[in-house]
């Protein structure tokens, strides 16, 4: 008689929020993927398509005001992960960037044990250096409490995995734990299919690409102040070349006024479609990138297409690049530090891209978190 194999410990994936893009978003979408029978948790769903055929519940949250200022939602977020419901999962794989490692759900058994991979300890509270909506007087002020309140929580997982070496030490100094690292996944298999994407861009996204210079330097992000895409602008008026800023984000408008007043031409392409954007990483001769990042996948998914990158010599973007062959440090984020790491990045024999970039694939992140939660 054959015996019925047993069913896989139910699981649950928590995570913060659930925007209609991003990178963490883009984790827990692997995550999902590598656990396709776990239920998902967050505290509000901003993009319902995303898990539609996943078991998803939100906080009380979500039904608030408060889901528009996550800022302002931030001392709420404390007490909410802690009231979850209980339920009889056998563990919690979290995606936490704030506080989401906070999280307890209680079964039967007691509480759930959880497994937490860290995008980065709360920027608002522990590195405001590298968050300017941390700098604020209201936030200073409760940040003390915050810190307290977040490194006794730091203590309850059974382990932690974080997104770069940079993290890593981070973690270590905010919460005195020890991590493993598990780079964020990069889609490389679809970027470097070049000829699925291109079928996808419209008439007028082609006539933007056939419309770019032989020569331009690439800035991609958010639209927002601390990405400082001001300096792809400064970089290129230094270098006498074009430049082209791409992205979203509240920061569009600056972005234009500095675009107008360049001494060079500059275009602003904001909400790119991914087909666009990739074709912007294949057409860019270097892509500079001056943000302080935790990763960094932007300047993986450009090296993928063979563009090389350019970096500052602080953050977790150091790790998704080989310098002297795939991209090159600038000695500081000045004009001109970065003017003349582009200059020899310019320079830089052609690489090949996907090979370059496979350890950041969707694939290997799949594989590694898995290891993660089961052993």
């Amino acid at each position: 008689m054959t015996s019925t194999p047993s069913p896989p410990p139910r699981g649950l994936l928590v995570h913060e929020w659930i925007a209609p893009a991003g990178g963490s978003e883009n984790v827990l979408e692997a995550m999902a993927r590598a656990f396709p029978d776990a239920d998902v948790r967050c505290l509000w769903n901003d993009a319902p398509a995303r898990f539609r055929d996943r078991r998803l519940s939100e906080t009380w949250l979500a039904s608030t005001p408060l889901r528009r200022n996550k800022a302002l939602a931030a001392a709420f977020c404390l007490p909410t992960w802690r009231m979850l419901p209980p339920d009889d999962y056998e563990w919690m794989l979290i995606s936490s960037h704030l506080f989401a490692h906070h999280a307890r759900v209680r079964s039967s058994a007691g509480e759930v044990p959880k497994y937490v991979y860290v995008h980065t300890p709360a920027r608002y509270v522990w590195t405001p250096e590298y968050d300017p909506r941390g700098q604020g007087l209201a936030v200073r002020a409760v940040a003390p409490l915050f810190r307290t309140i977040d490194r006794r929580r730091a203590a309850e997982p059974l382990a932690f995995a974080a997104n770069s070496r940079f993290v890593r030490e981070r973690i270590a100094k905010a919460w005195g734990r020890e991590a493993v690292v598990i780079p964020p996944p990069v889609d490389v298999r679809s970027i470097a299919d070049v000829r699925t994407w291109d079928t996808r861009l419209s008439d007028a996204e082609r006539r933007t690409l056939d419309g770019l210079p032989d020569l331009f330097l690439l800035g991609a992000s958010r639209f927002t102040s601390y990405k400082r895409l001001d300096l792809v602008i400064d970089t290129a008026e230094r270098l006498g070349v074009p430049a082209i800023v791409a992205g979203r984000g509240p920061d569009e408008g600056a972005l234009r006024d500095r675009a107008t007043r360049a001494r060079i031409p500059v275009k602003v392409i904001a909400s790119p479609s991914d087909a666009l954007l990739r074709g912007l990483y294949r057409a860019a001769s270097v892509l500079v990138f001056p943000a302080v990042e935790d990763f960094g996948i932007i300047p993986v998914e450009a090296q993928v297409l063979g563009t090389p990158v350019v970096t500052g010599p602080v953050g977790g973007q150091l790790e998704t690049y080989e310098a002297g062959v795939t991209g090159i440090i600038a000695d500081s984020l000045t004009p001109d530090d970065l003017a003349a790491a582009t200059s020899s990045a310019l320079s830089l024999p052609t690489f090949d891209g996907a090979a370059a970039t496979a350890e950041f694939s969707s694939e290997v992140f799949e594989e590694r978190i898995r290891h993660f939660v089961t052993g």
